[in-house]
């Protein structure tokens, strides 16, 4: 089991050249505008009110940085999660729109101490073109050192049926409740076991 020691956050970016110094491993989550990220962010770092959500999607514009400590097996890691703008924007300026674009893939591309994307899915809208649009990209410039991992939220809001699809794919699941899952399915804990095998580069769950 790994224990969530500490979670809190940092400060807000607009861009690349305004974000912290490099101290820690970054995660960096990456989804569609309501795809739940604040949501997610709260669930795995266990604290109720750390990353607030927003009603209007396209709201939040700022890169978001989160510490945590995780601790496993009588070590301690020190991870930052990332929060970007959520992507497919509604109700904003094309000039705007492409300003946070330019600044999500500055990012992305040149910011060193990412070493796992998270592309968070919304589990009632799986087959996007925007969602595949995103993926082959991060694919096509992922460095040796960098991994992905596909995660699909609000699975409280599908049928049973469909649930069941994605476990068949061994899809990685996220609802506020885990009871709605098959019985000892803990998502938050494989999830974080996911999460610290890939950013150590032991892929073994």
């Amino acid at each position: 089991m790994i224990e969530v020691k500490k979670s809190c956050f940092i400060t807000s970016a607009k861009d690349l050249s305004s974000c912290p110094s490099i101290g820690v491993t970054e995660i960096a989550l990456l989804g569609r505008s309501n795809v739940g990220k604040s949501t997610f962010i709260n669930l795995i770092l266990n604290h109720s009110k750390l990353a607030k959500s927003s009603s209007t999607p396209g709201k939040t514009q700022l890169i978001n940085f989160f510490e945590t400590i995780w601790h496993k097996e009588g070590q301690n890691f020190n991870l930052c999660f990332v929060d970007l703008p959520g992507f497919g924007y509604a109700k904003v300026s094309k000039t705007l729109k492409e300003e946070w674009e330019a600044n999500l893939w500055d990012f992305l591309q040149f910011r060193t101490s990412i070493k796992l994307f998270i592309h968070l899915i919304d589990s009632r809208h799986q087959n996007l073109d925007i969602d595949k649009k995103v993926f082959e990209i991060l694919q096509a410039n992922c460095r040796a050192d960098q991994d992905i991992l596909k995660i699909y939220t609000k699975c409280d809001k599908i049928t049973s049926n469909q649930r069941g699809l994605l476990e068949q794919k061994k899809a990685l699941m996220l609802s506020v409740d885990d009871k709605i899952f098959k019985k000892n399915y803990n998502a938050k804990e494989r999830i974080r076991q996911m999460i610290l095998n890939r950013v150590l580069g032991n892929d073994n769950l």
